[in-house]
């Protein structure tokens, strides 16, 4: 795990400025082992799931912010450590006991969260940067430049979503309508511009002295730039396509009700051939 975003507290003040030192991870502590650190990390994505943390500076940092200068690998189970789990606005359907229908991706969804360190312990030898600041900013915007490029694993959520529009399109009846094959159409154009960007900033990547190749700084915030904007305009276009039921369909669990299945099965049909279940 990439743990790079610091909570940052008051956005005009630097790391050392704060009224509140932790708000910036930091070097609070070392001794002949190591050094101990403390503060905070948020919006983790798949963190719970690593094996390591890297630990990374947010921002550019100065003279007066040393000992927030600091690289250092600490394992995800590592003394001091916790996760504080954020909420996602359908995850209290795990628990209800509906069924696979609901639940999506259960057994294997994601998960962001919040990291509080309290003086967690990095040996010498995990300590990669140790107040050289004058790094920090390179070190962000190569960080930036390789993660924001990796945003082309959205097309394939994108590929994904535009799929299972064309797929309710054809349950309703209505995949040749021309209004909805334009919609399937726009949907693509977008998220292959995603796509093509990011492949572009690989494409346009150069070889630097270690060695070691850097993709194109450019193309790689044009790809994030469009996975601000394009994936929720394919998702209006998706939730346009499948109509009011996307948002207000009853749960499996109704659907396996010994009353109210029946019914839902008769009113909520699409075109013949089609199984209710398989539109829901």
């Amino acid at each position: 795990g990439g743990a790079m975003t610091d909570p940052k507290g008051d956005r005009s003040k630097g790391p050392s400025e704060q009224d509140d030192p932790d708000l910036f991870t930091r070097i609070v502590d070392s001794d002949e082992k190591g050094v101990y650190v403390s503060g905070a990390k948020a919006h983790q994505t798949g963190c719970i799931n690593s094996h390591w943390i890297i630990l990374m500076p947010t921002i550019r940092l100065t003279q007066n912010d040393k000992e927030y200068a600091i690289v250092g690998a600490i394992p995800a189970d590592v003394k001091g450590l916790t996760y504080i789990c954020g909420r996602q606005s359908c995850d209290t359907r795990v628990m209800e006991g509906g069924g696979d229908i609901d639940l999506g991706n259960a057994k294997f969804g994601g998960q962001e969260a919040m990291m509080i360190l309290d003086r967690v312990f990095i040996p010498w030898d995990k300590l990669f940067m140790n107040g050289e600041f004058e790094f920090a900013s390179m070190l962000v915007e190569r960080f930036t430049c390789y993660h924001r490029r990796s945003y082309v694993c959205k097309t394939g959520l994108g590929d994904v979503l535009i799929g299972a529009a064309a797929t309710i399109a054809d349950y309703n009846g209505v995949p040749n309508v021309s209004h909805i094959k334009d919609k399937i159409i726009e949907m693509t154009h977008l998220n292959e511009t995603i796509f093509a960007a990011g492949i572009a900033s690989s494409h346009q990547g150069h070889k630097m002295k270690s060695g070691v190749y850097l993709n194109d700084d450019m193309l790689a915030q044009v790809c994030k730039h469009n996975v601000t904007r394009f994936p929720y305009e394919i998702s209006i276009l998706a939730q346009d396509i499948a109509g009011g039921l996307m948002v207000t369909l009853p749960s499996e669990k109704d659907f396996r009700h010994p009353e109210a299945g029946p019914m839902l099965k008769k009113y909520l049909v699409g075109r013949k051939g089609v199984d209710v279940e398989n539109r829901m």
